[in-house]
């Protein structure tokens, strides 16, 4: 039979997904992750359902008000995985959750506070908070503004994400091996994890330029296969056990910047390359910059000050970091600027 429940499509960032209410869904995991893959779609194209065919666009976020003291609401990202009839609820999603803070706002959960309101989000996957800062003019959630960023086309109003001590999310330290760098199937690589489990590789140490195409990574198999060796070893080493049905880690590629940022960069979640960088991606590779012995010394152009300022090119652009360092140089908020639209609210038809 088919089954009617309420959403929201909304952009976040450079990505797209449905938005539900916590409590429009089941209770219990298996059965929730059923009606997503129902919603989205089970196959390659996604031609049963509301995804887009790329995992850039086949995402979701269960959203509730939250029962903690120090967060407004909680959010739980959903990766469906394309093709594969499944999901993964192991990683976050930056860009995703650019859109919890207006969802919030439309689905009644929290109050407008004025010219801008600030949303605390708990991230259930991480177990982490970041504040959103959205803008409200007149009582309301608007979209419209000037901020720009690599990745989704026009301008639109800004949200400004400050993520919150994020060290170790999900695999419960910075650096989960212990090293600033490892040796895995005979390669440097630096694994790092501020908010989103990364494999940092220099390009040139595979063989590559780091500037090629998206296009020319994906479909050289010797290059992806020897990446994929060194990611199903690399998530033991980070805590993360067996990740051959994971899409953590994600591989990032470095080289040196070509557009005047301060790394370049590609990035595979997992096996296909990323068009942009995820947000959290962008921090744990920012971060990774910025460590003494990291694979990216020689590689990054470091900025002076503190909070440093990084640009982290990609293939559609680049991504703007600012990582706040305390006396230690422990990073301990990293804040970025993304953007977010809604798309389309209503019923998705789900067969149970």
């Amino acid at each position: 039979m088919q089954h009617a429940i309420p959403y929201m499509q909304f952009r976040g960032g450079s990505s797209k997904g449905l938005y539900f209410l916590a409590e429009d869904l089941p209770l219990d995991p298996a059965e929730r992750d059923q009606i997503i893959l129902s919603a989205l779609g089970r196959d390659t194209r996604q031609i049963d359902g509301l995804g887009g065919a790329h995992p850039l666009t086949s995402k979701v976020a269960v959203v509730s008000r939250s029962t903690r003291p120090d967060a407004d609401v909680d959010f739980l990202f959903v990766q469906v995985v394309v093709g594969e009839n499944r999901v993964d609820t192991t990683p976050n999603c930056g860009n995703i959750l650019a859109g919890v803070g207006p969802f919030a706002i439309e689905a009644g959960l929290i109050p407008v506070q004025g010219e801008t309101t600030t949303v605390r989000v708990y991230m259930l996957n991480s177990e982490n908070l970041c504040e959103l800062t959205l803008q409200t003019p007149n009582g309301k959630m608007t979209y419209e503004g000037t901020a720009k960023i690599d990745g989704a086309p026009g301008t639109s109003a800004a949200v400004i994400c400050n993520y919150l001590d994020i060290a170790g999310s999900i695999c419960g330290s910075l650096l989960p091996t212990g090293n600033t760098q490892d040796l895995i199937e005979g390669i440097p690589v630096t694994c790092i994890d501020n908010g989103m489990p990364v494999v940092v590789i220099k390009a040139q140490d595979l063989g590559k330029t780091g500037y090629e195409t998206c296009a020319e990574l994906s479909h050289d198999a010797a290059f992806r296969a020897k990446l994929e060796a060194i990611r199903l070893k690399a998530g033991p080493l980070m805590n993360l056990g067996e990740v051959t049905k994971k899409v953590v880690p994600k591989m990032t590629l470095i080289a040196p910047p070509q557009q005047g940022g301060h790394i370049s960069t590609r990035t595979f979640i997992p096996h296909t390359c990323h068009d942009a960088i995820g947000v959290l991606g962008a921090v744990s590779v920012a971060t990774a910059c910025i460590l003494p012995n990291s694979v990216a010394q020689g590689v990054a152009v470091i900025p002076e000050g503190n909070p440093k300022n990084l640009s982290v090119e990609h293939p559609s652009g680049e991504f703007s970091v600012e990582l706040l360092q305390d006396a230690n140089g422990t990073v301990i908020k990293a804040g970025l600027l993304r953007t977010a639209r809604l798309l389309s609210r209503g019923e998705v038809y789900v067969i149970t």
